[in-house]
């Protein structure tokens, strides 16, 4: 993982905006002095390049950050390994200003690290790919709205159904696990911590019971009465007998 740094300022304006923003013609005023039209013949590698756009980077990056100070400056880092893969293939013959070609690139790469390593457990690809949709579909339905939009208004919007919808919604509690630390009762003086067991007794025999539970289920509903009466009620053989109308032998 590559690791730079920037005393550039934020580019202000930016938080929030669609990759057609790079795109569009007055690019050169939306960011700082220089960082949308260099000339990249003036460089002498694409590392040079790279470091004289570190903010447009630092902009596509900060579109996806959740609050979450690791996590964002994971992505970070991607967003810059994304400006290097764009300045090492930027062809400035094309008449294509370099930052309009970086920030999908870098946008893209970003977009390929939260799919393949911003899951605790992964869902399917179709309910990430719909996730996405809805992320992107929330804000512009709510400012048509005036409101927050409602599952039936998402699902008609994104042509899949209500289940669909929601199973994605609530794919969303996979992204991270649960800390530990999380209190789970009203006194407030028991954490999720406090109900894992160790490696004492009881975990041996959780195990235990565990494996005897899929050898009981393989015996026969009389042959399943017999372990229950011997090893739960605590009856002896000849009690079973004669609860059973069998010999002592048999049982």
């Amino acid at each position: 993982m590559l690791f730079f740094s920037s005393q550039l300022n934020p580019l202000p304006g930016l938080d929030g905006a669609s990759d057609d923003l790079f795109m569009s013609h007055d690019l050169p005023q939306r960011l700082p002095a220089g960082a949308g039209t260099v000339n990249p013949i003036g460089h002498p590698n694409a590392e040079a390049l790279m470091l004289d756009h570190l903010a447009l980077a630092e902009a596509v990056a900060r579109r996806y950050f959740r609050r979450n100070p690791a996590r964002d400056e994971d992505l970070l880092q991607v967003a810059y390994i994304g400006l290097l893969k764009a300045a090492r293939r930027f062809d400035a013959e094309r008449g294509t200003s370099f930052a309009a070609f970086a920030a999908p690139t870098i946008s893209g790469e970003i977009k390929r690290h939260l799919r393949d390593n911003g899951w605790f457990v992964r869902p399917p690809r179709h309910v990430q790919e719909l996730r996405s949709r809805i992320t992107e579909a929330v804000p512009r339905l709510a400012q048509g709205l005036g409101r927050m939009p409602g599952l039936p208004e998402l699902a008609e919007d994104l042509g899949a159904s209500a289940h669909e919808v929601q199973e994605a919604i609530q794919c969303a509690e996979h992204l991270y696990p649960a800390s530990l630390d999380v209190v789970v009762s009203e006194d407030r003086d028991m954490t999720l911590a406090d109900l894992i067991p160790g490696d004492g007794e009881e975990l041996e025999h959780a195990e235990l019971a565990a494996i005897l539970s899929v050898a009981v289920r393989a015996l026969s509903p009389r042959e399943q009465r017999v372990v229950h009466l011997r090893f739960f009620e605590d009856r002896t053989q000849q009690e079973i007998a004669v609860e059973l109308g069998v010999t002592q032998m048999q049982v």
